[in-house]
C-alpha cells in the first residue's frame, strides 16, 4: 500500500458565502457616500435656447444655479404668468440673489469661494430687464464668473 491516497474524483469544493453579506454592505456604503441627491426642484419653465459655441462646466461642486422663467402651471395661479427667480426652492426677487450668492458662497469650502461660477438657467422667454437686474446684484458681491446654461444647436432657431 502506498502512503497517499489518490483524490477519488474532480469536484471543485463548494463556494463558501460567509463573506457575501459583508461584500454587500460594503458596496451599500460606498454608493450611500458617493450618491449626489438633487438639490432642487425646478419650479420656473425652463426652455433653455439654443448656442453654438457652448462649452461644458466640468466642476458642479463649483457652480451656484438660479433658475429664470414662468412659474409652472400648478404655481401660476399664486404668482401669475411673469418671469420669476427661482434660487433653491423658493421664489425670489432680483434684490435677493446677493445675499444668496453670499450664503451659498458661505458653505463652500475656503479653496473653492474665489473660483464659483454662478450659472443662469433662463427660460428663452424670459424678460431681460430680470436679467439684467440679477447681472447687477451679481456685481454688487463681486461674482463676475457668470455662465448661461444652453442647449447645442443652432441660435437662430431662437428668433423662433
Amino acid at each position: 500500500m502506498s502512503k497517499f491516497a489518490k483524490k477519488k474524483s474532480g469536484e471543485l469544493p463548494a463556494v463558501s458565502t460567509a463573506s457575501l453579506p459583508d461584500i454587500v454592505f460594503m458596496l451599500l456604503f460606498f454608493f450611500m457616500t458617493v450618491t449626489v441627491m438633487k438639490n432642487s426642484d425646478v419650479k420656473v419653465e425652463n426652455v433653455l435656447p439654443n448656442a453654438s459655441e457652448i462649452k461644458k462646466l466640468e466642476k458642479k461642486d463649483r457652480v451656484i444655479t438660479i433658475y429664470v422663467g414662468a412659474p409652472t402651471r400648478e404655481f401660476q395661479k399664486v404668482f401669475g404668468t411673469e418671469s420669476k427667480i427661482q434660487l433653491n426652492d423658493k421664489f425670489a426677487d432680483a434684490s435677493d440673489v446677493g445675499d444668496y450668492i453670499l450664503m451659498e458662497r458661505a458653505k463652500k469650502p475656503q479653496e473653492l469661494q474665489n473660483v464659483l461660477t454662478t450659472s443662469l438657467k433662463v427660460d428663452k422667454n424670459a424678460n431681460m430687464g430680470l436679467i439684467a437686474d440679477i447681472k447687477q446684484e451679481l456685481r454688487k458681491v463681486n461674482a463676475l464668473k457668470v455662465n448661461y446654461t444652453t442647449y447645442e444647436g443652432d441660435a437662430f432657431n431662437n428668433l423662433k
